[in-house]
């Protein structure tokens, strides 16, 4: 088992950065695939960003590559994204996800979640 907690979440304005982080605990969080999904209000989650859990390959959604980074310090069994150029569009709830070896942007491969920050950009 796998637990998950993320935090850095808050109120930007357009152009603004955040960071957020994903702090794991439980079974070897080193040996996990983590992503980034996110969900609107009315709307479905989607996938934001990926890395995979023994090497630095990441990859993103179209709607952020360029803006968001997404990496990882196993020694402190954590993920963080790095939020740039923040969007009103970028508005969400945004949850961390853990799956066993290989990474993957399918929301329904990832049976680890944490509860959720909110991120709101407006002015």
């Amino acid at each position: 088992q796998v637990q998950l907690a993320e935090s850095g979440g808050g109120l930007v304005r357009p152009g603004g950065s955040l960071r957020l982080s994903c702090a794991a605990s439980g079974r070897t969080a080193a040996n996990y695939a983590r992503a980034w999904f996110r969900q609107a209000p009315g709307k479905e989650r989607n996938f934001v960003a990926a890395i995979d859990w023994n090497n630095d390959n990441t990859f993103y959604a179209d709607s952020v590559r360029g803006r968001f980074t997404i990496s990882r310090d196993n020694a402190k069994n954590t993920v963080y994204l790095q939020m740039n150029s923040l969007k009103p569009e970028d508005t969400a709830v945004y949850y961390c996800a853990a799956k066993i070896h290989g990474m993957s942007g399918r929301l329904n491969d990832y049976p680890y979640w944490g509860q959720g920050t909110q991120v709101t950009v407006s002015s």
